[in-house]
């Protein structure tokens, strides 16, 4: 018995051994960074930034992957099924939260992946074309109750955070605009920048640059507070739709099976990159906020988030189509 026992465990550490000396090595090769969702949006831009905070400490290069499609489902699935080397990451929002109350996945959006941290969040902001013709929520609000179902917003698509809070907004505000979904948020604010789409509740992350060089009118942020990087716009909440907030997030994860030391290593990376002041500033400039967690923090923090915006989902009615 004693003998046999030895064997086992000689064995056990014979398996062990590849996959102790991989992490120990790891990373020997440039990282995949997956965003499921177009070039331009929000995901897109914390994702960049992040990418290249990480690369820089972790010694490779943090190569991006635009995968888009079904709001996200596509670029995920497939990060599902790569290798859980920690050579396939992948970067999700408020979104990885709401999809499986909106679509028949392919994959567990728990249990297929492992939690390695947030990154940061930020609320949205409620921005028109110049064209439209008002300048605040209030004219927005009686321009939309004069015009019931004339006014339509753009998003990322359906189940999208700036589908939510455009929905949100017309729940609180009791007004009627027609909802028009968008392969990701780049193509949807490209839509409004150029008078096609009129509106959108698009992430301040993605949309300052747009609202300074005058391509776009913001009407008020959706935070408890007024922005840092908008100081002169009001909160919709203030300007005329009490109550009003919407905030998003954005994390990065592996798929399920990754090695803890490696999952470790690149949250330790990702909390280094969060220590600096130049990536700091970045954010602050686009109007995100950091926000730091444990992978295990993580992990709880995306099944409350599914859970909450599984309620959400179902009293509103949003269905994909």
């Amino acid at each position: 018995m004693l003998r046999r026992r030895t064997l086992f465990c000689a064995l056990a550490l014979v398996c062990a051994a590849p996959a102790a000396r991989a992490a120990d090595a790891y990373p020997s090769r440039p990282i995949h960074l997956v965003i499921p969702f177009p070039p331009g949006g929000s995901n897109d831009v914390v994702g960049r930034v992040f990418a290249a905070a990480i690369g820089d400490r972790i010694g490779q290069a943090l190569v991006v992957e635009n995968r888009s499609g079904a709001g996200g489902v596509l670029g995920t699935e497939l990060a599902s099924k790569t290798a859980p080397d920690g050579y396939t990451l992948l970067v999700i929002s408020l979104a990885h939260a709401v999809n499986p109350w909106l679509y028949r996945l392919n994959y567990d959006p728990i249990k297929a992946f492992a939690p390695i941290g947030i990154m940061a969040s930020g609320t949205n902001v409620l921005a028109v074309n110049p064209t439209l013709g008002v300048k605040t929520v209030k004219e927005l609000v009686a321009l939309a109750k004069a015009k019931p179902g004339a006014l339509n917003y753009a998003s990322a698509g359906i189940g999208s955070f700036q589908h939510l809070g455009g929905e949100l907004f017309k729940l609180d505000a009791g007004v009627d605009i027609v909802h028009v979904p968008f392969r990701g948020g780049g193509p949807a604010l490209l839509d409004v920048i150029a008078g096609n789409t009129k509106i959108m509740f698009s992430s301040l992350v993605q949309t300052t640059p747009y609202v300074k060089n005058g391509q776009l009118l913001a009407l008020g942020t959706g935070g408890a507070a007024r922005s840092p990087v908008l100081p002169d716009v009001p909160t919709i909440a203030e300007a005329g739709v009490p109550g009003y907030q919407a905030t998003n997030w954005w994390g990065i994860i592996a798929p399920a099976g990754t090695p803890k030391e490696i999952v470790e290593k690149v949250r330790a990376a990702l909390a280094a990159a969060q220590d600096s002041a130049e990536t700091q500033k970045r954010l602050e400039s686009e109007g995100a906020d950091m926000v730091r967690m444990s992978s295990q923090e993580f992990g709880a923090f995306m099944v409350s988030e599914m859970e909450k915006w599984g309620k959400v989902v179902k009293e509103s009615g949003i269905k994909a189509q």
